[in-house]
């Protein structure tokens, strides 16, 4: 009596795990678009895989008001706020409040400047997925340009991109190391001459 019930219970059961257990679909993954980024080797030494290039918008989703960012028309000015890196915790796109000073420092650099823009770049340590660290990346260098928006500069003048993990700051395969990866860095950008 005990098998006739267990065989169809456990039937059913698989039956349910394999219609609706077992899909997956990702949720909220930036779509990164096809054909660029560089090459690097694979890990059995027979080609080369293309690594997602880096997601690049800006407000309104990536199109400015006069049209889509073109990092080629400024000259990048990567000193003025190196110093201003803001951090993250882990699996995070939230601003710590010990990060506010950093952000109030390219604030008021955008403010006194008014041909100044800014290059929010989002990165992540090494852990997860290529495409689950764009995805964050993006998510923490829009936390950062809504902190400036907030702290009144204009949105236009505010760019965005992930790198994800591609760009550690720190090369090392621990705590430390990782800390130092999942952050914002802010590039001070100004219109080429003629450009």
């Amino acid at each position: 009596m005990i098998k006739k019930l267990l065989y169809p219970t456990a039937l059913a059961l698989v039956a349910i795990l394999a219609t609706t257990g077992c899909r997956h679909r990702p949720v909220g993954v930036t779509p990164i678009p096809p054909g660029q980024g560089a090459s690097i080797g694979d890990q059995t030494g027979g080609g080369t895989i293309q690594p997602p290039p880096p997601v690049i918008s800006n407000a309104g989703g990536g199109i400015a008001e006069n049209g889509p960012f073109d990092p080629s028309k400024w000259d990048q000015d990567r000193e003025a706020l190196a110093a201003d890196s803001i951090h993250f915790a882990f699996d995070s796109a939230v601003i710590r409040d010990s990060e506010t000073a950093n952000l109030q420092a390219v604030a008021a650099k955008l403010q006194s400047d008014a041909s100044a823009n800014v290059m929010i770049e989002g990165n992540c340590d090494e852990r997860g997925t290529e495409e689950y660290n764009r995805s964050l990346g993006e998510r923490r260098a829009e936390a950062a340009r809504e902190a400036l928006v907030g702290m009144g500069v204009d949105a236009n003048r505010i760019h965005t991109i992930s790198y994800g993990k591609d760009k550690p700051a720190d090369t090392g395969h621990d705590e430390a190391a990782w800390s130092k990866n999942r952050r914002d860095d802010f590039v001070l950008l100004h219109p080429k001459t003629g450009a």
